[in-house]
């Protein structure tokens, strides 16, 4: 009889051995940016006190190992605590006045986090904290819990290793919330996104909705949006709401536009602009972004930057040739002279576009054959033609950077064209608008008139000279250039020899 109550006791506790070592190795969420796979152990009844004519189980062991020799609490630990304490007191479960009735707890649920500092430090004990929870609503509310939780009876639950405790403990609480919007307004997206991971987790669909819709309707800083499409992408949620979330950042390709017609409208209202001030600003704004070196690049176009280039080109000479004929026109001075000044500022921000995006060679053509332009413009006062003289000093500093390859004739004709222009408004570029910076434009004009053949660098040199002595300051001081094509022309005087050799021979007859 002992015999067989002695081989019934080793057979229980054999089977409850196995019982354990099978539930720890049950999996409870794969949640990757919360913690790694944390353990899920369903014990079949709480725990219970050890009995002392029957062998520990290898839960039980596990527990009093840990309470024999126990690890300082760390500080981090002890603030963890005094958070999660003020959210377990805001809980339905702990508040006996919350107006629910479940009766005793049946579900304890521990989260355990790691044993290691958060801050990478030496080790310490594991932050644990327990609940005491109702199985009827985790069943109810999770489809998680209602599949892990189908049996009758007590349940104890536990999660180890997880990276946010705090979290985990928000989203039980919230779990027995029924307006989840309200307990969730005010917090930071960051946490919004967390508490997503661990609905997602659980099933909770409640949870996982009024997250979604949270996230949809709150604004988001730059660093936010950036997280909240990652974490979105990396769920995979199948949930329409998903998708509305990112509708604020990802355009439906048969609502999207051309990047040439977004660019072409916004132009057309900017360089038309009434208000000088919003206009620069957003010139400036509209540049920068054009500029930002980025994988996905608004990808516009030669034809549509040099759509506008045309416009703008008209508009000056249409103002010209009013301007030229003021006497005859009832139009104020003041506000012609304005819009020329605008209409050429508006051309030096396209040019400037084009030669960020190497696409400034057809300008420099196109600006050279400006003949009726610059006809009109000498007959303009300089106080309100100087601005355009700046078109030109912009693209002689691209060409003498090499930021604008053309062909010399082109060079050539640019400065035929614009050159004496450039010298007659270079005093009131100077004083009128402290962005011109003098050196750098006498440093483009040297270097784009050294580009050429040496006799037309004389040609121009030597105008240059006569001009710059009886304007001196007034003028571009280009001597540099000058000293420059003297010593090519009578210093160093280079021969290149012909590669093609020539013997002459006498033949008898």
């Amino acid at each position: 009889m002992a015999s067989d109550s002695n081989t019934h006791h080793k057979s229980s506790s054999r089977n409850q051995q196995q019982l354990v070592s099978t539930m720890i190795k049950q999996g409870f969420i794969s949640d990757p940016f919360l913690s790694p796979p944390p353990t899920f152990r369903p014990l079949t009844s709480p725990t219970r006190s050890p009995n002392p004519n029957q062998s520990p189980t290898l839960f039980e062991m596990m527990s009093l190992e840990q309470a024999r020799e126990p690890k300082p609490q760390s500080e981090a630990h002890k603030k963890l605590r005094e958070r999660i304490s003020a959210i377990l007191s805001q809980s339905p479960f702990h508040n006996v006045n919350s107006g629910n009735d479940w009766g005793t707890g049946d579900v304890r649920l521990t989260i355990a986090s790691r044993e290691r500092e958060p801050d990478g430090g030496a080790e310490t004990a594991a932050f644990r904290v327990s609940m005491d929870l109702h199985r009827r609503v985790l069943a109810a509310k999770s489809r998680f819990f209602a599949e892990k939780l189908r049996r009758s009876g007590t349940h104890s639950v536990e999660i180890l290793e997880c990276d946010d405790v705090e979290v985990y403990v928000h989203a039980v609480v919230l779990i027995y919330c029924e307006d989840l919007k309200t307990r969730l307004m005010g917090m930071e997206v960051s946490k919004i996104l967390a508490l997503l991971k661990v609905f997602s987790a659980f099933l909770f669909d409640d949870g996982t909705i009024a997250c979604l819709e949270y996230l949809e309707a709150v604004p988001w800083s730059e660093k936010e949006e950036e997280r909240v499409v990652s974490h979105l992408n990396q769920l995979q949620l199948n949930d329409s709401r998903t998708d509305d979330v990112l509708q604020r950042v990802i355009a439906e390709p048969s609502t999207s536009s051309r990047a040439d017609d977004i660019f072409l409208k916004l132009s057309a209202g900017m360089l038309q602009a009434k208000n000088d001030k919003a206009r620069r600003e957003m010139k400036i704004l509209i540049a920068q972004l054009l500029r930002e070196e980025t994988v996905d690049r608004p990808d516009i176009s030669r034809d549509a930057l040099y759509h506008v280039c045309h416009r703008c080109l008209s508009s000056l000479v249409l103002c010209l040739s009013e301007a030229t004929c003021l006497d005859e026109s009832t139009r104020d001075r003041g506000i012609l002279m304005g819009e020329i000044a605008r209409e050429a500022d508006n051309i030096q921000w396209v040019v400037d576009i084009l030669i960020d995006r190497k696409m400034g060679d057809e300008f420099v053509k196109l600006w050279a054959e400006q003949k009726e332009l610059a006809s009109l413009h000498a007959k303009i006062p300089t106080m309100y033609r100087h601005e355009i003289s700046k078109i030109t000093a912009q693209l002689c500093i691209a060409i003498g950077r090499g930021h604008i390859l053309v062909p010399k004739e082109t060079r050539f004709s640019l400065l035929s064209t614009w050159l004496e222009a450039l010298y007659e408004d270079f005093r009131w570029m100077r004083q009128a608008s402290r962005a011109v910076d003098k050196k750098l434009v006498e440093e483009g004009l040297s270097q784009t008139i050294l580009t050429l053949p040496l006799p037309q660098q004389q040609s121009i040199l030597l105008n240059w000279f006569d001009r710059f002595l009886n304007r001196g300051d007034d003028c571009p001081n280009i001597k540099r250039a000058f000293e420059i094509w003297w010593r090519r022309a009578f210093v160093k005087q280079y021969v290149i020899e012909s590669q093609l050799q020539i013997t002459i021979c006498d033949y008898p007859n």
